[in-house]
């Protein structure tokens, strides 16, 4: 295909069938300010060019982590850069990846255990349904009793609870890009009860430097809160690494002054 054969826009119809969508979905982002299309042709169909094609892919990828259209919309308001948001995501998704990939291949070895009569390890057939893929890391930073600490009490969960735990997490990352969304300062009263909420989370998990009595509390939330804009995986949580950059200064202002 020659450059000239690359269209220079689509159709809302060519779109949602690219996308997965419906053109009912795309009026109504529109609608909501989240993504207006390229052109109108005189008979009254919207066309979306490549720019406009961007921007849906970040709208999709936000919707993958579970935000809202509002908190979609606010935090694409605040982006200074598509292709760094999206640099973030890319981490996340390799990340997901590589333990989808794990998964699959669990499932794998025990679909045929099971056709030969064998058996398989429970290590084998449990592989990546579990947190441990950051074993390493924590080992690395805050010593190998901090893990077995931590994997104890996960391990000690069952489902249900660790299901809620789950959604605490992503409830207190839903909040903090609501916050950062809104143009609060770091230093605001809703970012600082963001930021109370957040070190009472990690004084929560045992093994953790919070948790641990006499621990250093302020250097473990300080270097978290580095490594949450440092890290993209982490970022990703935020909204990117601007959402990430807020919570980071929220942190550092509690840290500082509370700890």
């Amino acid at each position: 295909m020659s450059i000239e054969d690359v269209p220079a826009d689509w159709s809302i119809q060519e779109v949602a069938v690219l996308a997965g969508t419906t053109s009912r979905t795309l009026r109504h982002y529109d609608s909501l300010g989240l993504l207006a299309p390229s052109r109108i042709a005189s008979n009254g169909y919207r066309h979306y060019n490549q720019a406009a094609l961007i921007r849906l892919q970040r709208i999709l990828l936000l919707r993958e982590l579970g935000l809202g259209l509002p908190s979609i919309a606010a935090v694409l308001a605040r982006e200074n850069s598509a292709t760094s948001a999206l640099r973030t995501h890319v981490a996340w998704l390799r990340d997901e990846q590589l333990r989808l990939s794990r998964l699959i291949t669990s499932v794998e070895k025990t679909i045929a255990a099971e056709a030969a009569g064998e058996e398989i390890m429970a290590k084998d057939m449990l592989d990546g349904f579990d947190h441990t893929h950051h074993k390493d890391e924590v080992e690395q930073r805050w010593g190998k009793e901090a893990y077995a600490r931590s994997d104890a009490w996960w391990r000690s969960m069952n489902s249900t609870e660790r299901d809620s735990w789950k959604e605490n997490v992503n409830s207190l990352n839903r909040d903090w890009i609501a916050v950062w969304s809104s143009r609060a300062t770091a230093s605001s009263t809703a970012a600082q009860e963001l930021a109370l909420r957040h070190v009472s989370w990690l004084r929560s998990i045992p093994g953790t430097p919070a948790a641990a009595p006499g621990g250093d509390v302020r250097g473990y939330i300080l270097g978290l809160a580095d490594m949450y804009v440092a890290d993209l995986r982490f970022a990703a949580n935020y909204g990117g690494q601007d959402g990430a950059a807020f919570v980071r200064d929220a942190l550092t202002f509690y840290a500082e002054r509370e700890i």
